[in-house]
């Protein structure tokens, strides 16, 4: 191990002590980490990073192959490992002309549902026999932890065939019940495109599909779900019908009616999540909103009126649907948030004027005893 190696992991171990989420190295900048959402320096690492350190640094994390693609593009995904700290979703790239890296702390094992304080909903959806899964929100929301966890739950429950196509692969799934065949673009396939091309030949019946980030992967998800598998996949949208929204706007005028009656006929559901700082301690909490198809909202996707799901998941507590405002007003009234920054996230601030909420002076347990909402698990980065 070299010097810049050993520096690297001293600081990743720091941020990983630290319980950060991401790390930010930048040529001639003090290293920072992403902590509770926010940016601060790390621990011992406060002096500036020298450009040739952070580009040796790099070279050797990166293979001979990324080397030549980070030349080429100027930037490179690739997942990191480093022995007795974590695993790492890696982004290296340039910005005025000097290297820079963003990494972001992958947990070592699958959490479950409970542990995250996802829905439980979300078991059932992924227990499906066919049809198109989505986890949304905006970056760093926990979108691939909660679909490992969902993955975990098949690999453990179904004899299926599961195949997943991420750049990278982030969480590292050991063969239970299922057979599971991670494939990582640049490594195992060319390109998103191409492993998408030849999915449907491997006999999957589910399949991962890192992020739907073109017409041709959502195209591609669409077709899976409709000829009897199981899809999973993540956007970069803020709430159930922007996700809706978003997969119909990526198509030309005279595709989006057929891409509509697609999606009303193959989605199971949608889980659109963020995380959120808790009021009591220095983790943070999820919160959710969950749609669940039903013959109604298929009827109104397919007729391209999308703004009359929100009265929908609003009333759908009976199967499991709520809204990101409900369930702001519930992380409220258990002493999860602060009233503030449920207003802070809110489409309609108004709507949590009456919330209950507990009292400081009572910890969470005395609170569920007198409150029928149940209590969150939490995120520990």
């Amino acid at each position: 191990m070299t010097d810049d190696d050993t520096t690297l992991t001293g600081m990743l171990a720091a941020a990983h002590r630290a319980k950060a989420s991401d790390v930010h190295l930048t040529a001639n900048h003090p290293p920072l980490m992403r902590v509770k959402g926010d940016l601060a320096p790390i621990p011992g690492y406060t002096e500036p990073t020298g450009t040739n350190w952070l580009e040796r640094a790099v070279g050797g994390i990166m293979t001979d192959e990324q080397v030549a693609d980070f030349r080429r593009a100027g930037e490179v995904d690739l997942a990191l490992s480093v022995p007795q700290v974590a695993r790492f979703r890696v982004n290296v790239f340039r910005q005025l002309g000097a290297v820079a890296v963003a990494l972001r702390f992958i947990p070592d094992t699958a959490l479950s549902l409970d542990q995250l304080g996802v829905p439980a909903i979300a078991r059932d959806l992924v227990l499906k026999p066919r049809g198109l899964v989505l986890v949304t929100g905006p970056t760093g929301s926990g979108k691939s932890t909660t679909l490992a966890a969902m993955l975990d739950i098949v690999n453990q429950t179904l004899p299926a065939h599961i195949v997943t196509v991420e750049d990278p692969v982030e969480f590292q799934h050991t063969s239970k019940r299922s057979l599971i065949h991670q494939r990582e673009i640049g490594s195992d396939t060319a390109s998103f495109a191409e492993a998408l091309r030849r999915v449907l030949r491997q006999d999957p019946d589910v399949i991962l599909i890192g992020e739907l980030r073109d017409p041709e992967s959502i195209s591609t998800a669409l077709s899976a779900a409709e000829t009897g598998h199981l899809v999973l996949s993540t956007l970069h949208t803020q709430s159930a019908a922007k996700s809706i929204n978003r997969i119909v706007d990526a198509f030309p005028p005279d595709q989006q009616t057929q891409v509509r009656t697609q999606l009303g006929d193959t989605l199971q559901g949608i889980i659109s999540q963020t995380l959120l700082p808790r009021a009591q301690d220095d983790g943070r909490v999820i919160a959710t909103e969950v749609l669940v198809n039903t013959p109604a909202i298929a009827n109104l996707i397919r007729e391209g009126q999308v703004s009359q799901i929100y009265s929908m998941l609003q009333a759908g507590g009976g199967i499991g649907m709520h809204t990101l405002d409900q369930d702001l007003r519930r992380l409220v009234e258990n002493g999860s948030i602060t009233m503030a920054l449920a207003r802070s996230f809110a489409s309609d601030a108004a709507s949590l004027d009456d919330a209950r909420v507990r009292p400081r002076d009572l910890d969470v347990e005395s609170w569920a005893l007198h409150s029928t909402r149940p209590q969150d698990a939490g995120w520990a980065h």
